[in-house]
């Protein structure tokens, strides 16, 4: 795909349902339309209406959740709709999407957090995540798809994002719905604090991340310069979508539960376990008194350390070892050659770079990754749904949507464009990659 011969708009009917916190969505709904698109959007609460300000394309869904699939599918029917744009695939409202999307041969556009971050986010066909045709791939294909492609890859910056414009949109939606959702009477989270819990979350994380910094400072510093050998175990947020669906854990305290009990049973006796919460941790669960509590009742609470956030390449320089469920940070130990175990489903758990190990024996003596493999992995993710960009700063959308609208209006998805130029002989320094980022900076 390069800048030329891009398919237009004209002729596809795009259906956005609930995307990221903030105005991305919107932004890219324009942009289709100046490509000759029509663009709908369905809100379920006051807070997906306030992100979509035109109200002629805005359907507001007003009845039961029982109701959705067949109000969805008059909706597709009425509207000659043939592409459906959402972000994430598992909640309700957007598995029965999926799956209506799948029966009558809608292109469904599925939107992610990167699978390589900080500096990426997901566009994906299909599914995400567990969902993904990455799941179905094997390195070995990938790198048949790579044949003759420069291998040159930049390193992501040390850095999560845009985490204030994130935390600020999330305070902003739930404001929204909390205020202004007397129209939607039916409307349900699909998570399960209510609206006004979420609200009061994102609140006091705007308010208290002066504080919540200065300590995360602190206990980092005391890893880093502590002089012990450590491992990482990785949290999620308790309300992972990767999580819930995607992994035999229904939590963050069951990860726990397993990570210390196989620490404490397999790891040499100098070594120590960091257990590093999610940057968005809102401590909605007491994740570091059930750390502390579990560490003591297994006898090594002087070996166990909490850090409530902050950036993982800081404490990523000196580990021995990641374990996580499936986070996607787990990536960024991969690309430094960090040993990584894994148990949920996960894009990246191939055999040639995630261990098999039991835990113990992992944290006894975990097997290194195959660099090479993970290398090529990186590098066909960065060739494919990988798309330089931020949901949540306003630099970040606009470096977003300028590659990405010609991704939704492409004839095929990220991966079988990247087949195709290989089999055409297309690929690598006769064909730059439009999507690419370089050293640093875009080309």
């Amino acid at each position: 795909m390069t800048g030329k011969g891009h398919d237009t708009g004209a002729g596809r009917r795009f259906l956005f349902l609930q995307g990221p916190h903030g105005p991305f969505f919107w932004t890219l709904a324009r942009m289709l339309r100046c490509a000759g698109a029509d663009v709908a959007r369905v809100g379920f609460n006051a807070g997906d209406a306030a992100f979509w300000p035109d109200r002629a394309s805005y359907i507001p869904y007003l009845g039961p959740a029982a109701r959705w699939p067949e109000s969805l599918a008059a909706i597709c029917a009425e509207r000659g709709i043939t592409d459906i744009v959402l972000y994430g695939d598992t909640r309700p409202v957007h598995a029965a999407a999926a799956a209506h999307a799948a029966a009558q041969a809608i292109r469904l556009h599925v939107f992610e957090e990167g699978y390589l971050r900080p500096y990426w986010v997901t566009y994906e066909r299909g599914g995400a995540n567990g969902h993904s045709a990455l799941m179905r791939m094997s390195v070995a294909e990938m790198r048949a798809d790579l044949a003759g492609i420069d291998p040159d890859l930049p390193e992501a910056p040390a850095r999560w994002g845009d985490l204030r414009q994130h935390v600020f949109y999330g305070a902003l939606y739930h404001f929204h719905v909390l205020c202004r959702n007397r129209a939607y009477p039916l409307f349900r989270p699909h998570r399960s604090l209510t609206v006004a819990e979420e609200f009061r979350v994102y609140l006091r994380r705007l308010v208290t991340m002066p504080v919540q910094a200065l300590r995360r400072h602190i206990a980092t510093r005391r890893v880093r310069t502590g002089g012990f050998a450590y491992h990482l175990a990785l949290l999620q947020l308790p309300h992972d979508a990767s999580v819930l669906a995607h992994s035999p854990f229904a939590g963050m305290e069951a990860f726990l539960r397993l990570c210390i009990a196989e620490f404490a049973a397999g790891a040499p006796a100098h070594h120590r376990l960091v257990v590093k919460a999610h940057p968005l941790d809102d401590g909605r669960r007491p994740l570091r008194r059930v750390t502390r509590d579990l560490a003591r009742r297994h006898g090594i609470g002087e070996r166990v350390h909490f850090v409530q956030g902050g950036k993982l390449a800081w404490l990523l320089d000196h580990a021995q070892s990641v374990v996580t469920v499936n986070s996607t940070a787990a990536q960024q130990a991969l690309w430094r050659g960090i040993p990584v175990r894994a148990f949920g489903q996960a894009v990246y758990a191939k055999p040639e770079f995630v261990s098999a190990q039991p835990l113990a024996a992992f944290f006894a003596d975990p097997a290194p990754p195959d660099s090479r493999a993970y290398r090529s992995f990186r590098q066909y993710l960065q060739e494919t749904s990988q798309v330089p960009g931020s949901y949540y700063s306003a630099a970040g959308r606009r470096r977003l949507v300028r590659r990405v609208t010609d991704m939704l209006l492409a004839p095929e998805d990220p991966y079988g464009a990247l087949r195709t130029r290989s089999r055409q002989g297309m690929a690598g320094a006769s064909m730059p990659h439009p999507f690419r980022v370089v050293g640093g900076r875009e080309r």
